[in-house]
């Protein structure tokens, strides 16, 4: 049964819904709260004793794509990105329970601040340590997972300055690679209790003809902690390629694509989620988890695979399309068509 290849691969392990963690009554020190004892998200940010925003405590954020422009890349970043797409991402570091380095996840970190450190623990346990104590960035540092961070004060604004990757990781779920040479610079900005926003700028010769930017918000969790969420390294799931799903295509009649193109809208495990189906070329188009665009295959005039890893089913009462179900290894998920 076509059916029977949803699981193409396991992309979407790092992306699952977030689970919220089991001490939900113990209480976040130093934020505002509410009249009725809940932290008020909207007040501003705490400070440390030396005046600075305090960053400390549990954030959750989102994957980014770094969709570089056209003629920005070196013709080594982009066979490298060609061949990860072919094969789902299956060598991506983080689905090899190896250390995500540079790229940003989708999932949780807490965050300790110090006057002269701060560390970021990640679910997967992985850290980073940021130097606060005036030393300069080491001019050839040795090459590491997760790099060396040397950070400062701007103002409000927290300025990280990294260098020293190994070039064994990826700068996004997408497959963007780096060199030796890569270097980035954050600016963590936070503006209330409950947000912080991050501009994130990469520089690599090696990958890029100029530097690139994203810029992802993260969401504080009060009250309570992060759950670890370690890597099982098993990979009997992953069979076939991109190339394998086009060449099992069948052809669906535009009129037919036609009707799926709307906006569709449901919970994904917690989390919100809008999926938008667009037409263009006479083929169907979805948002992606990062926010690139996603190619529909078809496989029948229901179901349609995808370029990277997930699948769609339209269904209704047989007059009209009322819902989709996008197949994740975190399970299936309906989404029901918005009003237009």
């Amino acid at each position: 049964m076509k059916q029977s290849i949803a699981a193409v691969v396991a992309l979407l392990v790092a992306f699952a819904a977030p689970c919220y963690a089991q001490w939900l009554n113990q209480p976040t020190p130093n934020i505002a709260r509410t009249a009725d004892g809940q932290p008020d998200l909207t007040a501003p940010p705490p400070r440390t004793a030396d005046g600075h925003p305090d960053l400390s405590g549990n954030w959750q954020g989102r994957a980014i794509h770094f969709a570089a422009p056209e003629g920005s890349l070196t013709p080594a970043a982009q066979k490298l990105l060609r061949e990860r797409k072919e094969n789902y991402f299956r060598e991506r570091p983080s689905f090899q329970c190896k250390p995500s380095g540079p790229e940003v996840l989708a999932g949780w970190k807490r965050i300790t601040q110090t006057p002269t450190l701060i560390t970021i623990l990640y679910e997967d346990l992985a850290y980073r340590q940021i130097f606060l104590d005036g030393r300069k960035l080491e001019a050839d540092p040795e090459r590491t997972w997760m790099g060396y961070s040397v950070g400062r004060w701007e103002g409000d604004t927290l300025v990280v300055d990294s260098f020293g990757f190994n070039d064994r990781t990826w700068l996004d779920a997408r497959g963007m690679p780096h060199t030796e040479a890569l270097r980035t610079t954050e600016r963590y900005s936070r503006g209330t209790v409950g947000g912080m926003q991050v501009d994130l700028t990469v520089t690599d010769p090696g990958t890029f003809t100029a530097p690139q930017t994203a810029s992802y918000p993260l969401t504080f969790r009060p009250d309570t902690e992060m759950i670890e969420a370690v890597c099982e390294a098993h990979q009997e799931h992953w069979v076939g390629t991109v190339s394998d799903n086009d060449s099992g295509a069948v052809t669906v009649a535009p009129a037919i694509l036609a009707k799926y193109v709307a906006v569709y809208r449901g919970l994904w495990g917690t989390v919100l989620r809008t999926v938008r189906v667009t037409l263009k070329d006479d083929a169907l188009y979805v948002n992606g988890l990062v926010g690139e665009p996603v190619r529909l295959i078809p496989h029948s005039d229901t179901f349609f695979m995808s370029t990277d890893g997930l699948t769609y089913t339209f269904g209704g009462d047989g007059t009209a399309i009322s819902y989709v179900v996008e197949r994740h290894v975190s399970g299936d998920w309906k989404y029901e068509r918005q009003p237009e």
